[in-house]
Parts: structure tokens; sequence; C-alpha cells
């Protein structure tokens, strides 16, 4: 994915999670599916890109992510949230909620 893509991805879409990651981090890869579930199930109108910060250093850097995993999330356009590292999904699920219902449910 291009810088070019993700802005574009953020910008069609009113609700967007950005999970960077990378294949030598293990908690990325034990975080994602539990994230990703979280997604699907709770707030179905969101959409969520996986983006590998080794592969997209460029990304990483022009969203100043430095760790992983980081989680970014974009409610019509702006960033709301930011976790790194370690990320708790109850208090994740909640900030997330707070935003998603005044999106999609107000």
């Amino acid at each position: 994915m291009t810088p070019e893509e993700l802005e574009l991805k953020i910008k069609e879409t009113r609700g967007l999670l950005v999970y960077f990651k990378n294949e030598f981090c293990g908690p990325c890869v034990v975080l994602r599916p539990k994230v990703s579930d979280l997604v699907q199930s709770k707030f179905p109108k969101m959409a969520m890109v996986i983006v590998d910060s080794f592969e997209n250093p460029s990304l990483a850097g022009k969203y100043n992510v430095f760790g992983n995993p980081t989680i970014l999330v974009f409610f019509e356009e702006r960033e709301y949230i930011r976790k790194s590292k370690y990320i708790s999904m109850p208090e994740l699920q909640g900030e997330i909620e707070r935003y998603y219902n005044m999106v999609f449910i107000t």
C-alpha cells in the first residue's frame, strides 16, 4: 500500500482502523486477530487496513509510527485514537465506541 492509497482510503471511509505491524513482532501477530474480530463484531460500519511497517517504512514514517503494533483510528478523515505497543482491548473498544456512536449512530 502506498501513502497515496492509504490517504485515499482515509478520505473515502467514514471510520477506519489502521493496524501497523511487522512479522518479527510477536504481540503484533497475537493482537491482530483480536482487533480484527473487534472491528467486525462491534463496529461493522468501520473498515480495517493492515500495514506492514517493515515492508512500508514510508507509511510508518508518514504517520509517525515508531513501534509495533500501532493502531490509528480515523473518523471522517481525522485521527482520533493512537495506541502503541501494549494495547488493552477493553480500553480500545471503549474509545472506539465513543467516536463510532457519534459518527454512525447519532
